[in-house]
């Protein structure tokens, strides 16, 4: 396994570490705090370009029990500290609040990356809802199952940064590209922990925005439009790269675990 990646603030940039560990709901202070748009009820994530992309130039990283967030001028606040907020809100351009817990039912809005990439990232277009987390029984805010993996043969092929797809384990691996389609159901050992592969992982406008100082690239979604649309099951044919996992074995993992199939 060549990164470990973790996300305390949802759509914000996270923090790579050398080892993590691992329960039910995914890696430890994972999606650990999500934004909140109290007008609408939804979580706040930069699926929807047009109003929460500048998510992503602020980044977060777990300290013990606190988040901190660096903000797009270089200040770190705490996450429970009101000026984060405040911060926030006057950057977004409408209010926000922070969470710590994910609500029952909680959804975003997703408007269809194909639409996005035609009429740009400040167009009104359609934003239909989305329930998060379906595959977890925990409070946290990922986005389906617990875990996000994707394999260095599929971003080599791809030639993107893994972080514009936002995955906890990038794998070293020596597999055909997209090889991760044909894992669903498959159990893989990574130090003490077993996950179980539950879906191929469906992508939205996000790898093609900004990061930090990655400049945006319409080129980390058009290949996977014509090259890599799969069925997700519950959810239809869709461009995919990675996959999502749920854990069968908690423990700890440490970058440069071997990654095997479970016997």
């Amino acid at each position: 396994m060549s990164t470990l990646t973790r996300y305390p603030v949802k759509s914000m940039l996270g923090q790579q570490v050398e080892e993590a560990v691992v329960g039910t709901t995914g890696l430890e202070r994972d999606r650990w705090r999500a934004l909140m748009d109290p007008a609408t009820g939804y979580v706040c994530t930069a699926k929807h370009p047009r109003l929460w992309r500048r998510l992503l130039q602020y980044s977060a990283a777990a300290r013990d029990d606190h988040v901190l967030v660096t903000t797009p001028g270089g200040e770190t606040l705490d996450a429970d500290d009101p000026r984060l907020v405040e911060t926030l809100t006057a950057d977004l351009g409408r209010p926000v609040e922070i969470h710590d817990r994910r609500p029952p039912s909680s959804s975003v809005e997703r408007p269809d990356p194909e639409e996005v990439l035609a009429q740009g990232v400040e167009a009104e277009v359609e934003a239909p809802t989305l329930e998060i987390s379906q595959g977890t029984a925990g409070d946290t805010f990922v986005d389906h199952s617990p875990v996000h993996l994707i394999t260095t043969a599929t971003l080599e092929h791809l030639g993107v940064e893994a972080r514009r797809y936002r995955p906890n384990l990038v794998i070293a691996a020596d597999v055909a590209p997209f090889a991760e389609n044909d894992w669903l159901g498959r159990e893989l050992h990574v130090g003490e922990v077993v996950l179980r592969l539950t879906l191929p992982t469906p992508r939205c406008s996000v790898p093609t925005l900004e990061h930090g100082d990655l400049p945006r690239n319409p080129d980390a979604l058009r290949p996977l439009l014509t090259g890599n649309r799969v069925e997700v099951p519950g959810f239809g044919v869709l461009p995919c790269a990675g996959a999502y996992a749920e854990v069968v074995r908690p423990g700890v993992i440490r970058r440069g675990d071997e990654v095997r199939e479970r016997s």
